[in-house]
């Protein structure tokens, strides 16, 4: 491999190591591999185009164009010419997923679900970094600048994550710019001419290419490694000066930290539930993250309450943002409820999953009581409970009492209407709002004479079977999604909840919408499994002397409440079809497989049936794809470790005896330097202070050589002699054969030991060592000149200072 070639490697490499640092902010993982793929192709462009050879912006041009390219065939295929070449429609995807990702960072905690933008966000911005240090490493060939860019990478990814893994990934950003700027000096040091030599003088570790002589480093060398110390340094201290921004990717604020359906943790709430919903709802494992046992006599209505968004500006829902308390011992009346509403006291303890961390607590409607430890705070307006100070749900057990209330069909529709604060708030709608919404509210309601009869056919209008459930569609909250939504009629419960909750505000029934989980699925212990895809929206109207009030116009998701089923008319279906919706959403207890169900029975239907929903649970013990080829990776990379040595030594075997460039008189020095290694690995070390006569000499006696093997040792000392010291040295023949004879000689008279080491374990692997202390020697030489010529004006500048 040449020089260059090494350092478009190196490059590479390095890039994508920086690019390690964002691991954490996201979760799956699996973009990296995307990105990965991604940078190898830019790389082995940039290498072929430096090949030919291109102009340096040229070359810079085809990699950036082969980028763009990768990017529309992954992230917008179906808008590009032949699914490949990007026009005006893949151009307004990519930019639609910049807007999408850059909304995403600003409102999803850390790690953040990757959603398609968020996706397209990391991709994009390691592949653009990748261009970065490419060019400015390999095509304009000055290694030392193109750590800014990695450190750009690397300290963005650190301010924003704060756990305590970054110096990790510090050092291997920091191991991935060191190894370029080696690559960098070895390319360099090839262009100085070939430098001949054996083993290194004692003492020392400078390696044939070294410094001379064994003393202390040169001075600019020592002035290299201190400025790359410091660099090393600001590296360090630069993500603790910058202001910190945990709370979301990029402009959460509040004080804590915080996962799962939203993001914000202290004093003001910024959440975007309809991404991190479809996430949930489109994993290929449902993992658990909490279980509960209850006392409620209905399962079917213990909806896990998040959050409460109830303010819409058009653009999206968000939470109220009004101050919080500290959690009373009895939480106050629910708003609007009567005292002659029928309740049921029901007691749930809830057991969160360690690995489920987030900021709000998941509470039955409405709670009377909560016990919970740790930094919580209440939220009045919502009836939600908030960690502070970066208060999470991870591993949390508490309990709750709450009231399951059982208003009569009669006490909804004879609910007068509602005014003051509560119309106000609840019924507004932003001036954008399409006119579609309230003229579809108004022709689905127009036979109704109530307010509770205009729900219910609300609720009927979407669950009636002209609506596709469908998590694939694309999300949001605003007015465009709405209209969009009730044009394509296709869309999950986001869509749903958000549409139906604007809609009754155009019918002036105060609306807003809860996000969190229906109930789960009941287990054999009698406890309740929640899992990711039991995520759920759903939207709550006010009825005075009632309160809120849950709907359901979700079809196949949860169960309605009963009060929206008592006077249901036919034309119209409330109850979900469980054959078309198996993610566990409503309370059953899971199928026991029939005694005959074994091994060759399992496709009979009962089989089937049991093994559907036995796999339903929690999702949580099994071994997913990436993880699995993550391990098999590692294992991989493990059992390859011990071959480097092996795999080394064949390489640079085969280069020194024809395989490389070495021709002519080369071709002796090299085959000169095969024998010492061999002698070396056979135990034999060398001694550059020999000549090759007295070295072949010594290597026969110590080898115990004879026959061929003496003969050709002796022919390649006089092979030697005649390149370095002839005046017009002639091309020798069969140095090849010569060496493989002393090969052969040496393996004969060694010991079976001698044999394994030298094959699995060769001491001149070491030369490695030298090589990469060689580099880096004459990599921190240039860095330090290039420091001071840049520093030069500056400091002449302060001298002239009084």
């Amino acid at each position: 491999m040449s020089g260059r070639a090494r350092l478009t490697v190196f490059a590479a490499l390095a890039s994508l190591m920086a690019a390690a640092a964002l691991l954490p902010l996201a979760s799956p993982r699996g973009w990296y591999v995307k990105a990965l793929l991604c940078v190898v192709l830019q790389a082995g462009v940039g290498a072929a185009a430096r090949r030919v050879p291109l102009a340096r912006p040229l070359t810079i041009a085809a990699q950036l164009l082969v980028s763009v390219l990768v990017l529309t065939v992954m992230f917008a295929p179906h808008q590009a010419v032949g699914g490949v070449l990007p026009g005006p429609q893949a151009f307004r995807q990519l930019g639609q997923l910049v807007q999408d990702g850059m909304n995403d960072v600003t409102n999803f905690a850390i790690p953040a679900p990757v959603t398609p933008g968020i996706r397209f966000l990391l991709v994009g911005g390691v592949l653009l970094i990748a261009l970065a240090v490419d060019a400015i490493a390999v095509t304009y060939n000055s290694a030392a600048p193109a750590g800014l860019p990695l450190l750009a990478l690397y300290a963005v990814a650190a301010g924003l994550e704060e756990g305590g893994s970054q110096w990790l990934y510090f050092l291997i950003a920091a191991a991935g710019y060191l190894l370029l700027l080696l690559a960098e000096g070895r390319d360099r040091l090839s262009r100085w001419g070939r430098v001949f030599g054996g083993a290194p003088r004692q003492g020392s570790w400078a390696g044939p290419a070294g410094a001379a002589g064994g003393g202390a480093p040169l001075a600019p060398v020592r002035t290299g490694r201190r400025i790359g110390a410091m660099a090393l340094g600001i590296a360090v201290v630069l993500p603790v000066v910058l202001p910190s921004l945990s709370g979301g990717l990029l402009g959460s604020t509040g004080g804590g930290s915080g996962d799962g359906l939203g993001g914000g943790v202290g004093n003001v709430t910024s959440v975007r539930p309809e991404v991190a919903l479809q996430d949930y709802l489109n994993q290929p494992d449902n993992r658990e993250v909490m279980t509960y046992k209850t006392s409620s006599p209905d399962a079917s209505a213990m909806y896990l309450r998040i959050v409460s968004l109830d303010q819409f500006d058009g653009t999206q829902w968000s939470a109220s943002k009004d101050d919080k308390l500290d959690i009373p011992e009895t939480l106050p009346t629910p708003q609007g409820q009567g005292a002659d509403v029928k309740y049921t006291d029901v007691d749930t303890s809830v057991s969160v999953d360690r690995d489920y961390s987030q900021g709000w607590l998941p509470m039955p409607y409405p709670a009377s009581s909560v016990q919970v430890s740790g930094d919580w705070r209440y939220q009045p307006e919502g009836r939600m409970v908030i960690g502070d100070h970066g208060q999470t749900t991870a591993g949390l057990q508490y309990q709750v009492t709450s009231m399951q209330l059982n208003p009569t069909a009669a006490q909804l529709a004879t609910a007068p209407p509602a005014s003051g604060r509560i119309a106000e708030q609840y019924e507004k709608v932003p001036d954008s709002l399409p006119g579609i919404v309230a003229a579809t509210a108004r022709q689905v309601t127009q036979s109704a004479t109530t307010d509770y009869q205009r729900a219910l056919d609300l609720q009927r209008y979407f669950t009636s079977g002209q609506f596709v459930y469908d998590t694939e569609a694309k999300s949001g909250t605003g007015v465009d999604a709405i209209a969009r939504f009730l044009q394509t009629k296709k869309g999950f419960c986001v869509h749903f909840a958000f549409t139906m909750a604007a809609m009754a505000r155009t019918l002036h029934i105060p609306a807003r919408v809860a996000v969190g989980f229906t109930p789960g699925s009941l287990t054999t212990d009698g406890s309740m499994s929640v899992g990711l895809k039991d995520a759920h929206a759903w939207p709550e109207l006010y009825f005075q002397g009632i309160g809120w009030t849950r709907f359901e116009p979700t079809p196949y998701r949860g169960t309605p409440p009963s009060y929206t089923l008592a006077t249901s008319t036919a034309g119209g279906s409330d109850t979900p079809d469980p054959s078309q919706h198996g993610q566990g959403s409503t309370a059953r207890p899971t199928p026991t497989a029939p005694s005959n169900c074994g091994g060759h029975n399992l496709d009979q239907p009962s089989c089937g049936a049991a093994a559907a929903a036995g796999s339903g649970g929690s999702g949580g013990s099994g071994v997913d794809g990436p993880r699995l080829a993550g391990i098999l990776l590692l294992a991989l990379l493990v059992l390859l470790l011990p071959t480097l040595p092996v795999l080394w030594r064949s390489r640079v075997r085969s280069r020194r005896l024809g395989g490389g460039r070495e021709k002519g008189a080369g071709l002796a020095l090299s085959a000169w330097e095969e024998v010492l290694d061999t002698g070396w690995d056979y135990g034999i070390p060398p001694d550059e202070s020999e000549t090759p006569r007295r070295a072949m000499a010594r290597l026969v006696t110590e080898g115990h050589l004879s026959g061929s093997a003496a003969e050709g040792a002796g022919s390649l000392a006089t092979a030697v002699e005649r390149t370095l010291y002839a005046p017009r040295p002639q091309p020798a023949t069969g140095l090849a054969a010569d060496v493989h004879a002393v090969r052969a000689g040496l393996y004969a008279s060694a010991s079976r030991g001698a044999r394994f080491r030298a094959r699995f374990f060769p001491r001149s692997f070491a030369r490695v060592v030298w090589q990469l202390s060689a580099s880096a020697s004459a990599a921190s030489e240039r860095l330090a000149r290039t420091t001071d010529r840049l520093t030069t004006p500056v400091r002449r500048r302060w001298a002239r200072q009084p």
